[in-house]
């Protein structure tokens, strides 16, 4: 009988370390996890960030806009260099003008 009971009390100190292994290790297992949430929340911070996310649809129309503003921008240089050359020749000619009248 006595024996017994120390076979039970070791049975007993054997599953409460079991027990504490067990919770140490679920503890790990929380903080892992917690800290994965965390990796994961940055990393879809940072998709976002880089638009990484974008599928190859979304960024063939942001090209699509893209081209079409440099289209935009290219016909505005193309006017104000044209302006330009008429702004040249009058000033050319203005000049022409004003040496004639000197001449004068």
């Amino acid at each position: 009988m006595a024996e017994e009971k120390m076979n039970l009390k070791l049975d007993i100190d054997v599953q409460k370390l079991e027990i504490e292994n067990l919770i140490k290790g679920k503890r790990k297992v929380e903080e892992d996890l917690n800290s994965l949430k965390t990796d994961y929340k940055k990393l879809c911070l940072s998709v976002r960030t880089a638009g990484l996310g974008k599928t190859s649809e979304q960024w063939c129309q942001k090209i699509q806009k893209e081209k079409i503003k440099a289209g935009r921008w290219e016909r505005k240089f193309q006017k104000a260099q044209m302006q330009n050359k008429s702004l040249e020749k009058s000033l050319a000619e203005s000049q022409k003008e004003r040496d004639e009248l000197k001449a004068r």
